[in-house]
């Protein structure tokens, strides 16, 4: 029988920090701060609503150009949802992404009733937000780098990418791509395959900097935060 083979342990500086522990304790000693920010709703404009319902492939340029962004804010003010973290509980309880006893009903059905009578697209989960990748891209380059590496779920593999090119590659970014880190390792982004938010590790200078060039919504982890941090009190 041949030797059981274990994997290594994946470079913190490349991957998503886990479910079951604190966000900013996985990143000590690698990044000094992560912010969430939220994936946002998706509001169509010159692309037919029901195409985001079938199994047409739309790439991040398309959408980018021919569909508004509804931030989480936008969307509480729409819907009457009292928290992001009630927000959040609901969209995972739309993608049945909770156990029973943490789910919300009456959120999920009402983000689901405004959106069908809004014609409003529900944010992805588990991959990056096509509308935020290009200005995002350009941010990072603002900051400082021309290139990034783009990983798999766990880093197993990963491929130096040319950021102009990712910008102009309509369909680059999607399904499989869930890490993106600078060759200096000093910036992360990371989405949880579960959630609709993705996460920007560095350090605060940084993330200030991009924060406000992309305009994001969303928060800055404190030693508490986790994954599922909607349902923590």
């Amino acid at each position: 029988m041949g030797k059981t083979r274990i994997i290594p342990e994946p470079h913190r500086y490349a991957v998503c920090a886990p479910a079951d522990m604190s966000i900013k304790e996985f990143y000590r000693g690698v990044f000094e701060e992560v912010y969430i920010f939220y994936h946002p709703f998706l509001k169509p404009n010159t692309i037919d609503y029901d195409v985001f319902g079938s199994d047409t492939n739309i790439g991040k340029n398309d959408i980018i150009n021919n569909c508004d962004m509804v931030n989480w804010s936008e969307f509480l003010s729409i819907s009457g949802i009292k928290s992001y973290k009630e927000l959040d509980i609901g969209l995972r309880t739309l993608i049945t992404g909770l156990i029973h006893k943490y789910q919300n009903d009456v959120t999920a059905d009402a983000i689901q009733s405004i959106c069908e009578k809004e014609k409003i697209i529900t944010p992805t989960e588990g991959f990056f937000p096509e509308i935020l990748m290009n200005s995002i891209l350009s941010a990072i380059k603002k900051v400082g780098h021309d290139w990034i590496w783009i990983g798999d779920e766990f880093c197993t593999e990963r491929k130096l990418e040319y950021i102009d090119d990712l910008i102009k590659d309509n369909d680059a970014l999607i399904c499989d791509n869930l890490n993106l880190f600078t060759h200096d390792s000093k910036i992360l982004i990371t989405t949880h395959w579960d959630s609709h938010f993705s996460m920007l590790c560095s350090d605060r200078i940084t993330i200030d900097k991009i924060v406000e060039l992309c305009n994001l919504e969303g928060f800055y982890c404190d030693e508490y935060t986790e994954i599922f941090w909607s349902l923590l009190n």
